[in-house]
């Protein structure tokens, strides 16, 4: 299993943008095979920063994740509007 922590974090007035861009990745991702789990979540104390959680079957799975149309599409847009690059963590399971 491989789990992906993505923070990211929004322009002020592109929060709107970011936030419509999120739910249609999460809603497409969500039902990639090898796709366990893909939520986003915002900070309750900086509204800017949206992250996402995933959970994938495999490396192969997230690696097919990432060339799929939406991911390749969304993530672009996604870019212009950040203040910042993404900070993302990709983990695998200890224990």
């Amino acid at each position: 299993m491989i789990k992906v922590v993505a923070k990211s974090f929004s322009k002020p007035d592109k929060l709107d943008e970011i936030l419509k861009l999120t739910a249609e990745m999460v809603e497409k991702t969500v039902k990639e095979e090898g796709c366990i789990k893909y939520e986003a979540f915002q900070d309750i104390r900086a509204p800017e920063v949206i992250i996402i959680i995933e959970e994938w079957e495999s490396q192969e799975a997230l690696n097919r994740h990432m060339a799929s149309e939406h991911f390749r599409r969304i993530v672009p847009k996604l870019n212009e509007l950040r203040q910042k690059a993404s900070e993302v963590n990709v983990l695998k399971k200890l224990f």
